[in-house]
């Protein structure tokens, strides 16, 4: 079983500075993209930004060049960095890791995403 936990929400007002932190754990065989997405109430949840297991980053069009995300991989966390927050970044802030749970699936090409429970981000201006 895997557990995710996020940490560093709040309210910051316009281009204000956040960081979020998300640790996973449990006894899991490796773990492999780790990232982040957003929701806005009666929206669907917008991808942020992804590491995979080797550091390479990717990012959402709307939050490159702000956001910076990075990973402690010894110590299962994935940090994001975020600057210059505006209004459009309110949302609750998620967490997810894929997780290979065994060798076994990991020699059959299996991985599942664990969620943590979210983190409010609100930008006021």
């Amino acid at each position: 079983q895997v557990q995710v936990v996020e940490s560093g929400g709040g309210l910051v007002q316009t281009g204000g500075s956040l960081r979020l932190a998300c640790a996973a754990s449990g006894n899991i065989f490796a773990f492999n993209v780790m990232g982040w997405v957003r929701q806005t109430p009666g929206k669907q949840r917008d991808r942020v930004a992804t590491v995979t297991k080797d550091g390479t980053p990717s990012y959402a069009n709307s939050v490159r060049g702000r956001f910076t995300i990075s990973r402690d991989s010894a110590k299962n966390t994935v940090f994001l960095q975020m600057n210059s927050l505006n209004s459009e970044d309110t949302a609750v802030y998620y967490c997810y890791v894929e997780a290979v749970p065994t060798r076994t699936d990991y020699y059959a090409q299996r991985a599942y995403q664990y969620w943590g429970q979210g983190t409010q981000v609100t930008v006021s201006s």
